[in-house]
């Protein structure tokens, strides 16, 4: 599937970077890009450093070696909130929303990184904070829209089923207005008509112009949405194609495909 951006444009570029704990190479130097406009996944079994490498590449973690490249910036030994504000969501596998705040609230959240008003605005209730706090509701709700539970916006976002849930966290990622998307194991956990809404939501999200970098383990929704898929085994990257020939690969159909991959 192509994008809406030029996919020979690098957005995301990983070069022989590296992650120890102790002895444990859990990432052993995995070199990889990810082209502006494009669905790519990173799958692999228990274990392969699926997780590390996404916390590497958000700041969650400092890299041992190696260099990240984000829009044409390093960005390994940045703090999270630092990637952030330079264009960079995540998601996570078990959902994080915040209790008492309702669907629309929790997206507003995500919002309030581009707010321009300062403290003293706030403060003083100045007009600005009204014009501003109104576009960010406004834009939440189209968010929400996007996502088909705009009806759901007053609801505790915490009482939503699961696939709800997802939703409400991919559209508050999204307000934040990224450049990329992680997403990590999106479909975790949902049935199988709530899985084909997420990949209906993930292509979605693409054609807005973000670029998505997954991390799953349910292989009919990477191999349908997916322009690139990296496979990594035991820490260090085995192959790096497309969906197609990637399902042709004979190593990886031996190992992997055929495995259930949990973390």
């Amino acid at each position: 599937m192509s994008g809406v951006q030029d996919l020979n444009t690098p957005m995301l570029a990983l070069q022989g970077v590296h992650k120890r704990f102790g002895g444990l190479h859990a990432v052993n130097d995995v070199s990889f890009q990810v082209a502006a406009g494009s669905i790519k996944a990173v799958i692999g079994p228990n274990g392969a450093g699926k997780t590390t490498l996404f916390n590497l590449i958000a700041g969650n973690l400092p890299v041992s070696a190696g260099t990240i490249v984000f829009q044409g910036q390093e960005i390994q030994g940045k703090k999270t909130h630092q990637v952030a504000r330079l264009g960079m969501a995540r998601t996570f596998q078990n959902i994080k929303l915040f209790h008492g705040m309702t669907a629309l609230e929790c997206v507003m959240v995500g919002r309030h990184v581009q707010s321009r008003s300062g403290f003293f605005a706030g403060m003083f209730n100045l007009p600005s904070t009204w014009k501003e706090e109104r576009a960010i509701r406004a834009r939440s709700l189209e968010l929400l829209e996007l996502m088909q539970i705009a009806d759901l916006a007053g609801v505790e976002a915490t009482s939503l089923a699961f696939g709800q849930q997802r939703a409400v966290e991919m559209a508050r990622a999204l307000a934040s207005e990224p450049k990329l998307l992680l997403l990590d194991e999106p479909a975790a956990g949902l049935n199988i008509y709530e899985t084909a809404e997420v990949a209906r939501l993930i292509c979605a999200i693409r054609d807005m112009g973000v670029t998505v970098l997954l991390v799953e383990h349910d292989m009919s929704l990477v191999m349908d949405i997916s322009d690139e898929i990296v496979v990594l085994s035991f820490g260090s990257k085995l192959a790096e194609d497309t969906p197609a020939n990637i399902q042709k690969d004979a190593e990886v159909i031996k190992i992997y495909l055929g495995e259930d991959d949990a973390g």
